[in-house]
């Protein structure tokens, strides 16, 4: 079976900085990849690039076999690759319902015109919209808080509404920045489930994230990064004792991640 997304010899430079250096990977189907590594390492980068904010210097992302690299962000979003932000998507003074809906807008069929107008088409649309999004929260357990305004949401729940936002836009790939930040155990635990019955949902899931245990627990494979270049690529077991990503990241006797 073919990856549903290669990186392919990934830069990156800004002047005399290389953010990116020569980076490859492939992410199967309906997997769960995580990319961990140092502050500073280039995981940030490296997701801007996947999702394509910023062009590369050199090499190229492949969606379904087709690059994807340098075209508009939204574009590479309608063809299924999204990414999620930590808090920046969210409209803090509406309803968890009312943030899912909005986001449903890279689905439109209706025009800008017809929004304003009130066209047929507008109204099938907000309906529809507003069906899905109700499916999303019950999809992902927040029919409880539904109507709840979103600044008055603790943690876990804003990480999940960020969850919410990114499947309103029927994503195939979805990018999550760190959704464990932040958290206590027992939320971590429950978004780490969450994240994996998106998965179970067809989606195909990329994050990046800095609690290991969470990490460990979550992923099918792990890419680790380090000064801009992939030092290791394996499953959770591997990475744990491969000796590059201990004296880069982990550390030789960090009981944290379970070693």
């Amino acid at each position: 079976m073919s990856p549903i997304l290669e990186v392919k010899n990934l830069t990156k430079k800004y002047g005399g900085l290389t953010a990116v250096n020569d980076v490859s990977f492939e992410v199967s189907e309906r997997e769960i990849l995580s990319v961990i590594g140092p502050n500073g390492a280039g995981k940030s980068t490296l997701f801007k690039l996947i999702s394509s904010f910023v062009k590369p210097t050199s090499g190229e992302v492949l969606f379904r076999g087709k690059r994807i690299s340098g075209l508009l962000p939204h574009h590479v979003a309608r063809m299924g690759v999204v990414r999620t932000f930590q808090e920046t998507t969210i409209f803090k003074s509406m309803t968890v319902r009312e943030n899912v809906i909005v986001s449903h807008h890279l689905r439109s069929k209706a025009s800008l015109w017809g929004y304003f107008l009130g066209s047929g088409r507008a109204r099938e649309d907000e309906e529809a919209f507003a069906r899905s999004a109700d499916e999303i929260l019950g999809f992902l357990g927040l029919d409880d808080i539904a109507n709840e305004v979103a600044s008055n949401l603790p943690q876990g729940h804003l990480r999940a509404l960020g969850i919410a936002i990114g499947l309103a836009t029927n994503p195939t790939i979805l990018l999550l920045d760190e959704p464990f930040a932040g958290m206590n155990h027992d939320e971590t635990m429950r978004t780490v489930e969450l994240v994996r019955n998106v998965r179970d949902r067809g989606v195909t899931v990329l994050l990046v994230e800095h609690d290991m245990p969470a990490v460990m627990k979550i992923s099918d494979r792990i890419v680790v990064i380090n000064f801009g270049q992939k030092i290791a690529e394996g499953s959770p077991v591997e990475i744990q004792q491969n000796e590059k990503v201990i004296e880069a990241y982990l550390g030789s006797e960090d009981d944290a991640i379970g070693i």
